[in-house]
C-alpha cells in the first residue's frame, strides 16, 4: 500500500472515529443519495401542481406534506438539494481554481506580487458577501450559473489568504531550499513540492466553504434574488413558507430542519478534520525529533 493511499485511510479512521463527523457523514450520504436517485425514490415531480392536495399536512401520501400548489414537500426537498450541492460544489471548485493559486504565487514569490495579489484579495475580503452576491446576480441575472458565481467568488479570498499562509511556513524549508539548489524552476517547485504539502488547510477550507456556500445559496433564494421558481431551492421553500406559518409550519421547519442538518454535518466534519490534521503534523513532528536524537546519538 502506498503511503499516500496508508495516510488518507489513517485520516478517514480518525475523522470517522469521532461519533458526530460520523453522524454528519451518514447524514450527507443520504442527503446526496436521495439528490442522486430522487427521480427513482419519490413517486412525485417536484413542479408538478395538484390543487386539491393544496397545503396538505404530512401523511402517508405526502411524507413532508404538500405545498400551497399541491406540489410534494419531499419531493421537492431532494431535489432542492440537488441544487444546493450542485451549487455549493460549483462555488466551491471556482473558489479553490482561482484562491489557490493566487495565494501560492503571493506567498512563493513575496514582494511586488504578493502586495499587489493580496491588495485585491482585501477588496474582495472587505465586501459583504451577500451584498455582492446579490449585486453580481443583478448584472448576471438570476439563474443557478450566476448564483453559483457568485457565491463562488465570494470564497476566493479565504482560499487566497489560507494557501498563502501555508506557503509562507513552507517557503524556507529544507525540502523546498533542496529543490531550488539542485536546479529546480519554481514552476515545479510551487506545484509539485510546495503545494503538495499545503493541502490540509485547503482541503478544510473546501468543506467549510461547502457549508457556507449552501447557506449563502439559500440566502439569496430566500431573498428572492436566487435560483428562480420553478426550480426547487430550499431558499426559496422558506421563503414561500414563511407566509404560511400558522396555517401549515411544516411547510417551511422541515426543510429548514433538512437545511440545518446539512450544513452542521458539513461543518462538524471541517473542524474534525482539522483536528485530525493537527494531530498527525504534532505526531509527525514528534517522531521527527525522536529521529534526530537518535541519529545525533
Amino acid at each position: 500500500m502506498k503511503d499516500g493511499t496508508r495516510r488518507a485511510l489513517g485520516l478517514a479512521k480518525r475523522v470517522l472515529g469521532r461519533k458526530g463527523a460520523l453522524a454528519g457523514v451518514l447524514f450527507l450520504a443520504t442527503v446526496v443519495f436521495i439528490a442522486i436517485f430522487a427521480r427513482w425514490i419519490i413517486p412525485y415531480d417536484p413542479i408538478a401542481q395538484d390543487l386539491v392536495s393544496s397545503l396538505e399536512p404530512p401523511g402517508r401520501k405526502h411524507w413532508f406534506g404538500a405545498d400551497e400548489l399541491g406540489r410534494d414537500i419531499l419531493a421537492r426537498v431532494a431535489y432542492g438539494a440537488r441544487t444546493s450541492l450542485l451549487t455549493a460544489a460549483g462555488a466551491v471548485t471556482v473558489a479553490a481554481f482561482f484562491g489557490v493559486p493566487i495565494g501560492l504565487v503571493a506567498g512563493f514569490f513575496g514582494g511586488w506580487r504578493d502586495a499587489i495579489l493580496m491588495r485585491i484579495v482585501d477588496v474582495l475580503l472587505s465586501l459583504p458577501g451577500i451584498l455582492f452576491a446579490m449585486a453580481l446576480i443583478a448584472v448576471l441575472g438570476r439563474s443557478q450559473l450566476a448564483a453559483l458565481v457568485a457565491v463562488g467568488i465570494t470564497g476566493i479570498p479565504s482560499f487566497a489568504r489560507i494557501t498563502r499562509a501555508q506557503v509562507l511556513s513552507l517557503r524556507k524549508r529544507d525540502f523546498v531550499m533542496a529543490v531550488e539548489a539542485l536546479g529546480g524552476s519554481s514552476t515545479y517547485n510551487m506545484f509539485m513540492t510546495v503545494l503538495p504539502n499545503s493541502w490540509s488547510p485547503i482541503l478544510v477550507q473546501v468543506v467549510i466553504l461547502s457549508s457556507v456556500a449552501i447557506l449563502l445559496e439559500a440566502a439569496l433564494a430566500f431573498l428572492g434574488v436566487g435560483i428562480p421558481p420553478p426550480t426547487p431551492s430550499w431558499g426559496e421553500m422558506l421563503r414561500t413558507g414563511k407566509s404560511y406559518l400558522y396555517e401549515a409550519p411544516y411547510y417551511a421547519v422541515l426543510p429548514g430542519i433538512v437545511l440545518t442538518l446539512t450544513i452542521l454535518s458539513l461543518d462538524t466534519i471541517g473542524r474534525t478534520l482539522a483536528w485530525a490534521l493537527e494531530e498527525r503534523h504534532e505526531q509527525a513532528e514528534e517522531e521527527a525529533e525522536e529521529g534526530d536524537k537518535r541519529s545525533a546519538a
